[in-house]
């Protein structure tokens, strides 16, 4: 089935009910749209600035712009890039261009304009769909840019000169389904990867792959009609959408949140009713803080016992953090995904509810997954060794769209290699060890970054931590410990070193330096950044040269 037989099916069955809501508590007096068909919530000056759509508005307004791209030419397999910030114009854009049969390419809102004119170049994009926030960026690159690339302003006031008005193109519009015959086998989206082992790669998937991410989500958390799923994450990655799919099967409200602050993220969950959430470690961090400090109090916000599910993907997630989660909010179900752009985000591999009692795993193969950790020779290692980690299932991508190379050295067998280390123990959960290309060979021994992480995160003065390797003349390579300590918290080379001593000596950091960890907008550590930072940058070039 693709992707969009489940909006329709939703707009038909549960067309009056509240399908997306939008609230930006930055944004504090509310202002009519051009779509009549929102409805805006008023408030009063200081409140957040609220609106909803319902199903079938938010099927209509697909329709729309899908019969404006028709108009304008767009076939099957051409390209429309969306660069946008979180809001109810986001999705409907994305399900109107699947409509069309062409194909979604969601970019990255903290690209640089280098870089978004790489990912459009890459991409081969068509049409690009942008907001407010990339006026700027687009006209340090409008002049260098194909001509044939039609420009749409998607934000609030006028349209700049280069751009034509998104809603003035899509007013006049049919609102009915263009009825292009889809199949799951046809081109749905590429996504860009994170860029946390290099630059973007554009990968491409097909509508089994979305429809299948749906699926695996739903079946993992059993989403139901009045389950409200909080959205934190950016549309534009995979994670934060593909955790929706599971609302858009059940036909229940999900809500974008414009704001990470812990008292934001609690008011969107007491004030919508919020069922499920999902957090990044940092921001799952940042709540238990301001809690342990006394600046918020779960008693403060009257609507959190209906709270049933907290889930945490793109990280480690620390034993630590989970253990005093619990202490709060003890009926809390917490489960923890993993997954690739690669594998069209979280749910290859997934804790479970029922097994809290194994957290630090990523868990064991997701709904319609199989996986397994290979050696160099790509036959499976014994039971407790360490290997890299294969996934197999119908969320694979198609390929690394224009690149033939990287993609028969990711792909084989049908079997995605995920360039992640990993274990399994003897209940068959999966235990990541540590990014492939980030194992610090120190001395001829291999250190995984991510266990030391995993240890230092459990010290209370540590907010954040991050492992790399730098040059060393006489080892080749030595560990570099950036720790962030929590607020209000003083630490020295000296506390970390005692804390350290029931880590094997080869393992403990050689070097420690008190710095904010660096993130991208999904939670990950940016650490080609603090590579360049710390002198390490040519490290993993040249270990892949080897």
């Amino acid at each position: 089935m693709p992707i969009t037989e489940l909006l329709e099916k939703n707009a038909r069955e549960f067309g009056a009910d509240i399908a997306l809501v939008e609230i930006n508590p930055e944004r504090a007096e509310t202002k009519r749209g051009s779509w009549k068909e929102y409805e805006l919530v008023e408030s009063a000056r200081g409140k957040p600035y609220r609106r909803e759509i319902t199903w079938s508005v938010f099927n209509e307004k697909a329709n729309r712009f899908a019969n404006l791209l028709l108009a304008r030419g767009i076939k099957r397999d051409d390209k429309v890039g969306i660069l946008m910030m979180n809001g109810l114009e986001w999705l409907p854009v994305y399900f109107g261009a699947l409509k069309t049969g062409a194909i979604a390419v969601p970019l990255n809102f903290r690209y640089t304009a280098d870089e978004i004119k790489y990912c459009l170049e890459l991409a081969e994009v068509d049409i690009l769909v942008f907001g407010t926030e990339f006026v700027g960026r687009l006209e340090q690159i409008v002049d260098l840019l194909p001509p044939e690339l039609a420009l749409i302003y998607c934000g609030d006031g006028l349209p700049p000169r280069f751009a034509e008005s998104y809603a003035e193109l899509t007013a006049d519009c049919p609102s009915a389904s263009p009825s292009i015959a889809l199949a799951e086998t046809d081109n749905a989206a590429i996504y860009f990867s994170s860029g946390t082992t290099g630059f973007p790669k554009a990968i491409l998937h097909n509508h089994e792959s979305l429809t299948h991410a749906a699926r695996v989500e739903q079946a993992h958390h059993g989403q139901q009609k009045d389950d409200v799923f909080l959205c934190i994450p950016p549309l534009y990655h995979t994670g934060a959408k593909m955790h929706w799919f599971g609302s858009l099967i059940s036909g229940g409200k999900g809500v974008l949140l414009k704001g990470t602050s812990p008292r934001d993220i609690l008011a969107a969950v007491s004030s919508e009713k919020c069922t499920i959430v999902w957090l990044l470690v940092p921001w799952a961090q940042d709540i238990l803080l301001s809690i342990e400090r006394g600046e918020l109090r779960p008693d403060d916000f009257p609507n959190l016992s209906q709270w049933r599910l907290m889930h945490i993907g793109a990280q480690p997630v620390p034993k630590s953090l989970i253990s005093a989660w619990k202490s709060i909010f003890p009926n809390h179900e917490y489960d923890t995904n993993y997954g690739l752009s690669e594998s069209i985000g979280p749910g290859c591999v997934h804790l479970g509810v029922e097994n809290i009692r194994k957290i630090g795993a990523i868990g064991i193969p997701g709904f319609g997954w199989e996986c397994k950790i290979v050696g160099e020779d790509g036959a499976a290692v014994p039971q407790g060794e360490v290997g890299e980690l294969a996934v197999f299932g119908p969320g694979v991508m198609t390929c690394y769209y224009r690149d033939e190379e990287a993609t028969a050295a990711s792909i084989k067998d049908g079997w995605l290699m995920t360039g992640d280390m990993a274990r399994q123990d003897e209940d068959g959960f999966i235990f990541l060890v540590d990014r492939k290309k980030d194992v610090i060979i120190s001395g001829g021994e291999n250190i995984y970054p991510v266990q030391i992480e995993s240890f230092l995160s459990a010290h209370p003065g540590i907010k954040d931590i991050a492992v790399i390797g730098v040059p060393d003349k006489r080892l080749g390579e030595i560990t570099l410990a950036v720790i962030e300590p929590k607020p209000d918290v003083t630490l020295s080379e000296a506390d970390i070193e005692a804390f350290c001593r029931d880590l094997p000596r080869y393992k403990r950091p050689r070097r420690v330096v008190f710095a904010p960890v660096p993130r991208n907008a999904t939670g990950k550590i940016e650490k080609p950044k603090l590579r360049s930072e710390y002198g390490a940058e040519h490290i993993v070039e040249t270990e892949s040269m080897a």
